[in-house]
């Protein structure tokens, strides 16, 4: 597989999971006695990521104690946001921290057990500017659809509503290095709504299916669903 850099959003809260967990950030849930994050992190071990960016905000420090610099497989840097820069200003910020022509972002909160060479492989055959991985989802009102052409390149973004079938923004996302120095972009923006949705007519993004496990801890009957389900699909050793 391609050398790709990756950057991790771990800044989140977790606001809807304070019945559930409090005083750490959303990616450390604890999944049995591990942090939901280190699932997220093993797997992408396994697909031959060497480097990871994690972009931290709320109680950072819990994170950087715990995964601290890596090991001899993967080095870990991090990038600490003093104040919330949403999804676009703390990737962008985390950027300088990655050395790769093209970089992989994921949500700490989200694990889509996808393959990554696959993305890249789609990425680079369409010489794609973003390339997002997509979830079907049915009954489904937590996320935005996805509008797309014949030939996978993204028409449209749609708001949150509910989705009776459709695909969805899956939270993974193969980004050309240089996209954010091809914009005046304020210091603090959303990636979604900023960059994608505003300049889509502009941008080559294309969105791939994949149809491997998907699950988003952001509500505690899915933080729940993924302590039962997740072990299982991530062996650590």
């Amino acid at each position: 597989m391609k050398a790709v850099d990756t950057i991790i959003l771990a800044g989140g809260m977790g606001t809807r999971l304070k019945s559930v967990i409090s005083e750490i950030p959303k990616p450390m849930a604890p999944i049995g006695d591990t942090p939901f994050l280190q699932f997220l992190i093993r797997s992408l071990q396994r697909q031959s990521i060497s480097h990871i960016t994690l972009s931290t905000g709320f109680k950072g420090e819990v994170i950087e104690e715990y995964f601290g610099s890596g090991d001899e497989k993967l080095h870990i840097d991090y990038y600490k946001e003093d104040q919330p820069l949403g999804t676009g200003g703390a990737i962008k910020a985390a950027m300088a921290l990655t050395s790769t022509e093209e970089v992989l972002i994921l949500n700490g909160d989200t694990f889509f057990n996808i393959n990554i060479n696959a993305l890249i492989e789609q990425h680079q055959a369409q010489d794609a500017d973003i390339t997002i991985a997509m979830r079907q989802v049915s009954d489904e009102d937590r996320y935005g659809a996805m509008i797309i052409d014949n030939k996978g390149r993204v028409q449209s973004f749609a708001e949150k509503a509910y989705i009776d079938s459709g695909y969805i923004n899956g939270g993974i996302y193969l980004i050309k290095r240089d996209l954010f120095d091809r914009y005046d972009l304020p210091e603090k923006f959303s990636l979604e709504n900023d960059l994608f949705s505003k300049y889509v007519d502009e941008l080559r993004i294309y969105g791939i299916p994949f149809n491997d496990y998907f699950i988003d801890i952001g509500i505690p009957e899915d933080y729940e669903r993924a302590f039962n389900e997740l072990p299982e699909i991530v062996k650590l050793y």
